[in-house]
């Protein structure tokens, strides 16, 4: 419960925080723009511009006095649709009026301020992006700024007569580069170290060393790309299986700072399963229109994610924001379809089928013939070519956001729209392509210019078509970041995540001490030779006394193997000298499990087959467990049939396995790979969980954690009245800060001026001033009391200086 003493500072941060109330989107492209076309745009759109009014931009709009937000009922563009007068009344006598429905629609929207979609026009669109890389020469130095990123900038605020903007100090810098690039707030005694040292490349130091901090760079900007790809851990399609995860891919891969063109091309033409499940899609239960099937579902994803392109209006007819059309879409889709694709029009069937087609021909062609496999292929390799510069241009465009505020193409997924400097966006998306496509590189690109450690612009009302950058713009913390920033002064983080990934990055030839356990099994003929495709089931069954807290498995198969925990299928692997790993914090329970595999051997003719398993366990109650293919395993010859990944009956009897002799080629394959893999599986010691890694919440879903059944490349930048109200008293927080409180006392050794100079240093990174300590210093006394400290927290944490980044 929050005291009388500190309700009205929280209440005072709140009402600072939230500054507009979110409502329910007002769809303009397809409510408004199809009444102005059929209505109005023959006279007053394009060129034309009868009684001197063009309806082309919003803009014209507001200055054409036709409309007034302020005054909705006396504006005169509802005297004109409304009046009997045939000297008046619009459109003119002989041309069909306006429905009642349709005169109300227009009346909604002036209510609502002409929502208007950015860059749309109803006159001959001006702008076309290059297709192709553009390298732009950079201008000479100015002054002492030498960074290509500046230099470009400094052209551009000279051409614009604006001034530079200033710099920011240290402290500030340290905060904001930390909350960007690995989402945390930097510690009291990093803050103190970095303030203290004169090294003039200590800030480009500190960006190398946050980025070679691999686990903490993929937690924070896996949020980032889970949002991009639509992937989840739980929701919409994950429990029909008409949906799959690729978590553990997406996770490794930023371990390892996979190239963003590889990372890109494995989710158009999967490798593995590991990687399948964005252009799969989710797999809607019962009947679903045109618009929603995997096909078109496949070719709105590509186009938004990796072009920044709206395919979505172009799935139900031509474009009414931008050129793309439905012939566009559907050609995109047909790629992926594994049947022939009729063409829908607002979801009526137009008896066309489309053909396989890529968006940008000048670059390269599908193969409308070939396989679906070698289509893919063929797409993911056009989409990462060399001579695609709207593919590099969309993601460094996506970086710079995420790192200023604002896109150099603004809103992001409108790429057809001019960006606000042609030149630096060229310049970062070669740069880019230069560097072998390494989001980390372009990073560090970003983070180490003056114009990303500049002060941030002070914004005043709403910024339309005529932006003009003056410096990044304050950023409010992700639903993740002001959860881990709580957990970090609470030390409450949960000590368990829902995410199916290892955490640690699996270098080979780790571990060569580690003691493998595991026998190769398999069923009776493998007492001689297994004969050419002989297909077996293999199983344990284990009791566990306690939920698993971390630990995962290894495991192979030759030839190739389906697993199923609990009757769900969990893995599957058709490469068996590549061994696999799977997390099972997620799949074991505490009681009984049931692990269960389908094994199957190929070749021609005879030959060897074995599974290979081993587990390392650490549950909750602290025991530890190891759990390995052997001689208790159980095996069966009656192979049952699986539906939608469930396991399905299985019929006879259950028979001891067969200990199988390995041969050469499978001993050295998991001697180079299956002990380092189960070191890391079984890491006893992880940092922090971080909110990234967790299923989503109420609260995170009212802090802008989407539901990840869209893309969302853009999560809303002010905050809700519902955000309001779990700001000021949602449970999980009260719990933390009363968990907190206790912890701040005891670190404390209960000094109430070490307690609050700790917190403030750290939540804000910075000394409480004179003011503020004098304040608290009244609210805890001499002897800080917990109900007090965690007071002070709620108070701490509500001010938009700790929920911004600055």
């Amino acid at each position: 419960m929050i005291s009388r003493f500190v309700l009205p500072l929280l209440v005072a941060s709140l009402i600072n925080i939230v500054s507009v109330v979110q409502a329910k989107p007002f769809d303009f492209a397809h409510e408004v723009v199809p009444i102005l076309k059929k209505h109005c745009a023959a006279c007053h759109g394009g060129r034309e511009a009868k009684g001197s009014f063009s309806l082309n931009t919003r803009k014209l709009w507001l200055e054409s006095g036709f409309v007034d937000p302020q005054d909705v009922e006396g504006s005169y563009l509802l005297d004109l649709v409304t009046s009997s007068d045939p000297e008046m009344q619009m459109p003119p006598k002989g041309k069909p009026r306006l429905s009642a429905k349709e005169v109300a629609t227009l009346k909604q929207w002036i209510s609502k301020d002409l929502p208007w979609e950015a860059g749309f026009s109803f006159g001959k669109v001006a702008y076309e992006p290059p297709l192709k890389p553009r390298r732009p020469d950079l201008p000479p130095t100015e002054g002492a700024r030498n960074h290509p990123v500046d230099r470009l900038i400094d052209q551009y605020l000279s051409k614009h007569g604006l001034p530079r903007p200033g710099p920011i100090d240290d402290a500030t810098f340290l905060r904001r580069i930390h909350l960007d690039l690995v989402g945390l707030l930097p510690k009291p005694e990093e803050l103190k170290s970095f303030l203290a040292d004169t090294s003039p490349d200590k800030r480009t130091l500190k960006i190398r060393e946050l980025l070679a901090d691999d686990t903490a760079y993929a937690d924070h900007w896996l949020s980032f790309f889970n949002d991009l790809l639509r992937n989840d851990y739980s929701g919409t399609g994950f429990i029909t299986g008409g949906r799959k995860q690729v978590s553990g891919w997406l996770y490794e891969s930023l371990l390892n700072n996979k190239p963003f063109d590889q990372l890109t091309r494995e989710l158009i033409a999967p490798p593995s399963e590991a990687s399948r499940g964005f252009i799969d899609g989710i797999k809607w239960r019962g009947n679903v229109s045109a618009g929603q099937t995997v096909e078109i579902q496949f070719a709105q994803s590509l186009g938004q994610a990796f072009l920044g392109i709206n395919l979505k209006c172009a799935s139900c007819h031509d474009s009414f924001i931008d050129r793309w059309t439905l012939d566009e879409s559907y050609g995109l889709a047909a790629i992926y379809s594994e049947r022939e694709l009729e063409i829908h029009r607002c979801d009526k069937p137009i008896g066309k089928t489309a053909q396989a087609s890529w968006l940008f021909p000048e670059i390269g062609k599908i193969d409308t013939s070939a396989s679906r496999e070698t289509r893919l292929q063929q797409l993911a390799g056009l989409m990462t070519h060399p001579e695609n510069g709207r593919f590099t241009r969309t993601i460094v465009n996506r970086l710079w956001h995420r790192m200023l505020g604002r896109g150099i193409v603004h809103p992001l997924d409108a790429m057809q729209t001019r960006p606000w400097n042609e030149d630096l966006l060229d310049y970062l998306a070669v740069s880019f392509s230069d560097h072998k496509y390494d989001l980390k590189q372009m990073l560090e690109l970003i983070a180490t210019s003056e114009a990303y450690q500049s002060q941030v612009e002070l914004v005043e009302g709403v910024a339309g078509s005529d932006y003009l950058y003056r410096g990044p713009r304050s950023r409010r913390l992700t639903a993740e970041q002001f959860l881990d920033g709580v957990w970090q002064l609470t030390g409450t983080a949960p000590d368990k995540f829902d995410a199916p990934i290892f955490r640690t990055k699996i270098e080979q030839g780790e571990a060569s001490e580690l003691e493998l356990r595991a026998q190769w099994i398999w069923g009776d003929s493998a007492k001689e030779t297994p004969p050419a495709d002989e297909t077996i089931v293999v199983r344990k069954i284990i009791t566990l006394p306690a939920a698993v807290k971390r630990g995962g498995a290894v495991l192979t198969c030759d030839n190739s193997h389906i697993l199923f925990i609990n009757r769900r299928e969990v893995d599957r692997g058709e490469n068996w000298s590549q061994v696999r790993t799977l997390p099972l914090h997620t799949l074991l329970k505490p009681g009984k499990n049931d692990i269960t595999v389908i094994v199957h051997n190929g070749g021609k003719s005879l030959n060897p087959a074995g599974f290979f398993f081993e587990a390392r366990l650490e549950l909750e109650n602290g025991e530890q467990i190891s759990l390995a293919s052997d001689e208790s395993w159980e095996w069966n010859p009656n192979a049952p049939a699986t539906r939608e990944g469930r396991l399905g009956g299985i019929k006879g009897k259950w028979n001891p396995v067969t200990i199988v002799k390995p041969i050469k080629s499978w001993t050295e394959a998991v001697d180079a790979q299956a002990k380092g893999l189960l070191a890391v599986a079984a890491e006893g010691k992880q940092p922090m969980v971080r909110a990234s890694l967790l299923k989503n919440t109420a609260l995170m879903k009212s802090l802008g954690r989407p539901m990840r059944e869209q893309i969302v490349s853009m999560r809303p930048s002010q905050l809700t009245t519902l955000e309001a109200i779990d700001l000021s008293n949602e449970a999980s927080l009260a719990d933390a800060f009363a968990e907190g409180a206790k912890r701040l006392i005891a670190q404390s050794d209960g000094d109430p001026k070490r307690l609050t100079e700790y917190l403030f240093l750290y939540a804000l990174s910075r000394p409480p001033t004179p003011e503020e300590a004098d304040l608290v210093g009244q609210m805890l006394g001499e002897t800080p009391q917990p109900a007090e400290v965690e007071d002070l927290l709620w108070s701490v944490c509500m001010l938009p200086e700790f929920f911004l980044i600055r």
